[in-house]
């Protein structure tokens, strides 16, 4: 079985949320047998094809970019050699190239699409976009939703309701490097024994604004890990409201992130718009076994944190809600631990990568063999 992935951005160009999802695709389905490809766009000048954790990576020139929407006119005719030579073609939405990319490359394969979220911000776009979305969506063999929440909440996928299922996101914690104790001990000297943390590119949808206005009025030890577009105005907002107590740490590697997850006492993840499908960072925390804070926007994040249960669910965009989630989990360690005990228990009940892997395979092995089925019907049967 080899499995073509195609999408924007990947390793090592990029680390967010969905690369990461695809990179957990790949190891996780390569275990059981498949034979991975990913298929992306780079700015780099050189190494365009590469072994990646087992699975090949393919690397074309980023011509330009429209709102986001990454175009490559190499891509055209790679993506058409590589399907050729792959039994499936998983593409991850959204990315409208990839959409035009799937029709004038001719794709003739078994194919779906994991669909990571819909498109929130564009709305103008959106709407000369939306002939082509729907043409696209329509032409493929399937189509999956990430948790049930967002499945039933989407507007978008209500209308293939008959081809969708959901898979959720799986993460392989042996993936992840031990936390090593000199660096813990830099951490703990810089940062305290006790403090809340979020991790993630920092964009517009993650609400760090509004976690920024919740601690204005307490001094709850914040650490914000990662760059991103906004970068500067979050650290100017944090400088009016005086906040010495929160830490902008910048990107890390992976061994200081591991290390920061360990330390950490609670996760705050204050994402308010429906951009934030999932929140692959959020499940890192419920790995780690914290308990977590994040806001009810109908998508996958309230599959991960159960209010009350695993962690606080508050209203999107409410900064006393999420302080008072802060306060509540800070004044009270038992209920925190307990909360973080079942999250860990959650994510192995649910959202380890083997689950997720034996699931794609199954779906994989579904539409190679309904094709196969196809094609040896007689015609006019």
């Amino acid at each position: 079985m080899r499995v073509l992935h195609f999408y924007k951005t990947y390793y090592p160009d990029s680390v967010g949320g969905i690369e990461q999802v695809i990179r957990q695709m790949c190891v996780g389905t390569g275990r059981l047998g498949v034979t991975n490809d990913v298929l992306t766009l780079t700015r780099q000048k050189e190494n365009f094809d590469f072994e990646f954790e087992g699975h090949r990576v393919r690397r074309v020139p980023l011509d330009f970019e429209i709102a986001s929407n990454a175009v490559s006119f190499a891509a055209f005719g790679e993506l058409a050699r590589m399907a050729e030579q792959a039994d499936v073609v998983h593409y991850h939405f959204p990315w409208p190239f990839m959409d035009l990319a799937h029709f004038i490359s001719r794709v003739n394969k078994p194919s779906l699409v994991t669909y990571h979220s819909d498109i929130v911000r564009q709305k103008h776009l959106l709407r000369v976009y939306q002939p082509l979305k729907h043409r696209f969506l329509k032409s493929v063999d399937a189509i999956v939703a990430s948790s049930p929440n967002y499945l039933a909440s989407s507007q978008v996928l209500e209308r293939y309701q008959d081809k969708t299922r959901v898979i959720t996101y799986g993460l392989d914690k042996s993936t992840y490097p031990a936390a090593k104790q000199e660096l813990m001990d830099k951490w703990r000297a810089r940062v305290g024994e006790r403090f809340f943390l979020f991790v993630g590119v920092l964009r517009y949808y993650k609400g760090l604004h509004i976690l920024l206005d919740a601690v204005a009025s307490s001094d709850y030890p914040v650490v914000i890990v990662g760059s991103g577009p906004i970068e500067a105005e979050l650290k100017a907002h944090a400088e009016r409201l005086g906040l010495k107590h929160v830490l902008f740490v910048g990107a890390v590697g992976e061994d200081d992130k591991a290390a920061l997850l360990t330390l950490c006492y609670a996760m705050a993840f204050p994402s308010h718009l429906r951009s934030e499908a999932f929140g692959i960072s959020l499940l890192e925390g419920a790995m780690y076994g914290k308990p977590m804070i994040s806001s009810e926007i109908g998508t996958g994040t309230t599959y991960i944190n159960i209010d009350g249960d695993t962690g606080l669910v508050v209203p999107p965009s409410d900064p006393q809600a999420l302080g008072e989630a802060m306060r509540k989990l800070w004044d009270n360690p038992q209920l925190a631990a307990d909360m973080g005990k079942r999250a860990e228990a959650r994510y192995w009940e649910l959202f380890s990568s083997e689950t997720m892997a034996s699931n794609y395979l199954a779906l994989y092995e579904e539409l190679a063999a309904r094709r196969a089925v196809t094609q040896l019907a007689p015609a006019g049967a």
